[in-house]
């Protein structure tokens, strides 16, 4: 007996520790405040932290439940006007975790057992303070667990269905969400529409490669801002995928016109800067859209041909929106296959160099070639450039593709040099996806070396959007190239919008005139006026220019009147195979030797 005593001392001493270990708000539901500060008072005598309110209606008790969080729950069963079960179901209807002790002299066994069942937590008579202090640390203890539970779930919920990088929901959320909307208007007997729109940043890979992964998580928090402001004020759904893909399905959204509204939208939230560390970057997206239910009614196939409405808005240069058509799924699959059969036509030999003539204007003679890939499929036959150079540029093939033909390119005009024809240039094209990898320097000082090719025969051409898209950088590479003695050319000038403070940093030697420039030569005045405007930026900038896609007599003569360099088109020569550029170098050869002689 002795045993037992001294237990429950312990026990009851243990209580009261933890009792002191954290106060405890405690809402007092009771018609008497000389019975509510008595119970305050004895569990304050007992070591515990008490902070309470009382009261003893459903309105007064309502404000508390939405004033204070409260830890538990302490109510008389009967009150004037108000009761114990009245006070339980002003609980629920909170939906708030407390709990709910009936305190009370006049209640019986029966009343009280049928009040647990309804969810009240125990009861205790008024004054048995020797089992009221462990009913109310087991249910402080069994409230804190229950928390501790549902934090658990509501972590990993959070993992299962958000985004850690963006706190945005995530792919699983995304398509669980969307396969509900779809299933509850099916289920009320209505056709579910809207709009499920794939977003995916353009050329974001250089802002990992120059700033790092930190940096590119950072400006991905700032996009998921901005989409998220958009989203919000719509009403849309918006998740992160991974990666620099976004989702967001708007409800309803089906009208094209509407639609086509909605996605430049999203594309004016990327016109402002992204800053990093005081640098502003400049982002553009694509944006494919599928339309429920006319594009599918499964989430899986909306998603789908979503991305393939995206990736053709990327193929067709990006910073734009497409809405998806069947004819798509069509060519996805052409492209799925040729992109395959390209990755084998280097090593089956199927790709080979054409070469155009680049001639000089005074003379009208051959003064370089640009070297162009052609690709003789064994079955297709001959694939026209458009057809797979986008597909090379898109899988990164082209960085192989780029490099083969720079070395091949190399090896043939040293050929040439070797039979004689010393002065002969040759110029190769760096797509933008070489030009934004720092291997590009070791890719062309390795062609040059096995070459044995001097330098300064070796023209690099790389378009005005390319080294315009992020100038800063391409300056420092322009440089390293200029370095290695290589000549650099801005291709189809007059398309990107160069400014003159950006031409005069860059190391350039030549501009080539864009073809749709030269095509309407002395036709369309506003054309006209602007090559006669680039042939005068060049000169003050001592560049040589080159006018492409010279296709005819007259073009030709009002480009020498604008004292053009050089020309290159068909008016001259199309692309042709080495032998038979040979032969015209041979020729012009001749003619010059017979002139002198």
């Amino acid at each position: 007996m002795a045993f037992e005593r001294i237990k429950k001392v312990m026990e009851r001493a243990n209580m009261s520790t933890l009792l002191r270990e954290q106060p405890i708000n405690m809402l007092v539901v009771d018609d008497s405040e000389d019975d509510a500060f008595l119970l305050f008072s004895e569990l304050a005598t007992r070591g515990a932290k008490v902070d309470y309110i009382r009261v003893d209606n459903a309105v007064d008790m309502r404000e508390a439940m939405q004033r204070r969080d409260w830890d538990l729950i302490i109510c008389d069963h009967s009150m004037p006007g108000f009761d114990a079960l009245t006070a339980l179901q002003i609980l629920k209807q909170s939906g708030k975790d407390i709990p709910f002790i009936i305190y009370s002299g006049h209640i019986s066994d029966q009343t009280a057992y049928s009040a647990m069942r309804d969810g009240v937590n125990d009861y205790i008579q008024k004054g048995n303070y020797e089992r009221l202090l462990p009913v109310i640390e087991r249910e402080l203890k069994g409230a804190e667990a229950r928390r501790a539970v549902r934090q658990a779930d509501n972590r990993i919920i959070e993992l299962a269905y958000f985004d850690k990088l963006s706190s945005l929901p995530n792919h699983n959320y995304f398509c669980s969400r969307v396969s509900e909307l779809i299933a509850e208007c099916e289920q009320l007997g209505k056709t579910a529409c809207g709009s499920l729109l794939y977003i995916d940043l353009d050329r974001f890979l250089r802002i990992n490669s120059s700033f790092g992964y930190e940096a590119g998580n950072g400006i991905l928090r700032q996009v998921a801002a901005r989409l998220k402001e958009c989203a919000v004020e719509s009403g849309a759904i918006l998740a992160r995928f991974g990666g620099d893909e976004f989702g967001i399905y708007y409800p309803g959204l089906t009208e094209r016109r509407a639609v086509n509204n909605f996605a430049e939208w999203l594309k004016q939230a990327f016109e402002a800067p992204f800053l990093h560390d005081g640098i502003e970057l400049y982002l553009t997206c694509s944006i494919g859209v599928a339309m429920v239910p006319e594009d599918g009614r499964q989430v899986y196939d909306l998603l789908m041909n979503a991305e393939t409405a995206m990736a053709n808005a990327k193929r067709a240069g990006g910073n734009g929106h497409r809405l998806y058509v069947k004819e798509m799924n069509a060519s996805s699959a052409e492209r799925i296959a040729m992109e395959s059969e390209l990755r084998h036509a280097v090593e089956r030999d199927q790709l080979f160099l054409q070469f155009q003539p680049c001639i000089d204007a005074a003379g009208l003679h051959t003064t370089g070639v640009e070297a162009l890939v052609r690709w003789r499929h064994p079955e297709r036959g001959l694939i026209p450039p458009d057809r797979f150079i986008p597909i090379a540029d898109e899988s990164g093939l082209i960085v192989d593709i780029g490099e083969w033909v720079l070395r091949k390119a190399c090896h043939q005009a040293k050929a040439w040099h070797d039979q004689g024809y010393a002065d002969l240039s040759v110029s190769v094209n760096v797509s933008a996806v070489q030009f934004g990898q720092p291997r590009l320097l070791d890719v062309v000082n390795r062609a040059l070396a096995d070459s044995g090719l001097r330098p300064q025969a070796l023209t690099l051409e790389i378009t005005e959007s390319v080294v315009m898209h992020d100038a800063e950088t391409a300056v420092g590479m322009l440089r390293a190239l200029k370095h290695m003695g290589v000549k650099l050319s801005i291709d189809d000038f007059g398309t990107g919008y160069s400014s003159l403070s950006y031409l005069k940093r860059f190391p350039i030697d030549i501009l080539k005139i864009d073809k749709s420039f030269v095509r309407t030569l002395g036709v369309n005045e506003e054309d006209t006026a602007i090559v006669h405007a680039i042939m005068a930026l060049a000169k003050s900038l001592r560049l040589t220019t080159i006018a492409e896609g010279v296709e005819t007599e007259m073009q030709m003569q009002l480009l020498q009147k604008e004292q053009c360099d050089r020309f290159q088109g068909f008016h001259f020569s199309r692309p042709v195979d080495s032998e038979v550029l040979t032969e015209r170098l041979a020729r012009e050869q001749i003619g010059r030797q017979a002139h002198l002689h």
